[in-house]
């Protein structure tokens, strides 16, 4: 009877790995696509807001210059 037991504890940990591998890591990788999703799209806004940075000043220095150049 010890021995029943025995193989059905282990048959159930074997099931328990099964599923936790079936269904854990699709979420895990659903949750790092979601972040690694965030985090692309941040890194985007941020490199397009220092386009618009550079767009800017560089339109500053020419009006700057074209003012100067008018005195």
């Amino acid at each position: 009877m010890s021995d029943a037991k025995d193989v059905m504890r282990v048959a159930g940990m074997i099931l328990l790995g099964i599923f936790v591998v079936a269904v854990g890591i699709p979420l895990v990788m659903a949750a790092a696509g979601f972040t690694l999703g965030v985090v692309g799209f941040l890194f985007g806004v941020a490199v397009a807001v220092i386009k618009v940075a550079v767009v800017l000043a560089i339109g500053y220095l020419i009006l700057t210059g074209v003012r100067a150049m008018l005195r």
